[in-house]
């Protein structure tokens, strides 16, 4: 998991959605902050703004240690060509600080070949990324090469994506998922491999609000059949799913209240397996940057935090 030449992520990061409706600008001005704030990663997830590649390369020019990481490139918008090029160049500009993240899958309901690559059809997630791995491993290099080589993971949930994650990757990067989910993935993909853990948390404390806006969250998700999928191998079950989520459900995935609530719940992932756990901070506005909060996890749980 240590590699050399590798910058290493540290125990705690930022995952965020929020910089895709950004102005550039305010993205450099606020991706300087959290590396000053002593926060070893920030991964942006990619679905409604800038794509992965351009907001990679953004966030990596404004900073100088921190890493950078996709949470996730979703495969079903680019080529693997496409993705192996600009990951090597994102590699070399950026010498071991670029973590390219994948998930996603082909929608396709009839097998076919692109430039060389195998659709399956639809469900076929793991047949997908495997092929989409071994795609991107036979593009030839005709220019400099990265040294050392930018890492990947995958956004791996069950069993077989994790296998998947720990022999062909640096690991995984779960999403939406509980402590239990953290001790099973970790038991899945043995010691060595790197497990990073999203966690969504609210910062509020008055309860009732808090608890509405982690409850807005999670049925959102479930709404996705590969993450009602999960959740159910977790032991919920229709009492948690149907009609909305249940407080246990969501007690599970969001931790929310005052930072002794977050405190505890990253050092449960740490506990539990984990080697990196990235927060996510859900707030009513969605339209602007959650600085504040950014602010006051780091001096809560970062130890040399410059907040």
């Amino acid at each position: 998991m240590k590699d050399s030449g590798q910058i290493q992520p540290g125990r705690v990061g930022i995952w965020t959605f929020a910089y895709e409706g950004q102005p550039a600008g305010r993205v450099r001005e606020s991706a300087a902050e959290i590396e000053e704030l002593g926060y070893g990663a920030i991964w942006f997830g990619e679905a409604f703004g800038r794509d992965t590649v351009g907001q990679a390369w953004l966030l990596l020019s404004a900073t100088c240690r921190i890493v950078v990481a996709s949470g996730i490139a979703n495969i079903a918008f680019r080529d693997p060509i496409a993705t192996a090029t600009a990951t090597r160049t994102l590699g070399e500009a950026f010498p071991g600080r670029y973590v390219l993240g994948l998930g996603g899958h082909r929608v396709d309901d009839t097998v076919h070949e692109l430039d060389g690559y195998p659709v399956p059809a639809r469900g076929r997630a793991v047949t997908t990324m495997r092929a989409y791995l071994q795609a991107m491993d036979a593009v030839p290099a005709h220019g400099p090469i990265a040294d050392p080589a930018p890492r990947r993971v995958l956004a791996a949930l069950g069993p077989k994506m994790l296998q998947l994650a720990a022999e062909h990757t640096w690991g995984a990067h779960p999403y939406f998922v509980s402590t239990k989910h953290t001790e099973q993935a970790r038991q899945i993909m043995g010691p060595n491999a790197f497990l990073a853990v999203e966690q969504a948390v609210v910062l509020d404390t008055d309860l009732s609000r808090a608890r509405q806006v982690a409850t807005a969250h999670v049925a959102g998700y479930l709404s996705a059949p590969h993450q009602e999928a999960n959740v159910r191998r977790l032991g919920f079950n229709d009492e948690d799913i149907v009609g909305g989520p249940s407080r246990r459900l969501v007690d599970a995935i969001v931790a929310h209240g005052k930072v002794e609530v977050f405190r505890r719940r990253v050092q449960e992932h740490l506990d539990a397996g984990a080697d990196h756990v990235c927060l996510q901070v859900l707030t009513t506005d969605t339209t602007s940057l959650p600085e504040h909060e950014w602010r006051e996890l780091a001096a809560a749980l970062l130890p040399h935090s410059t907040a």
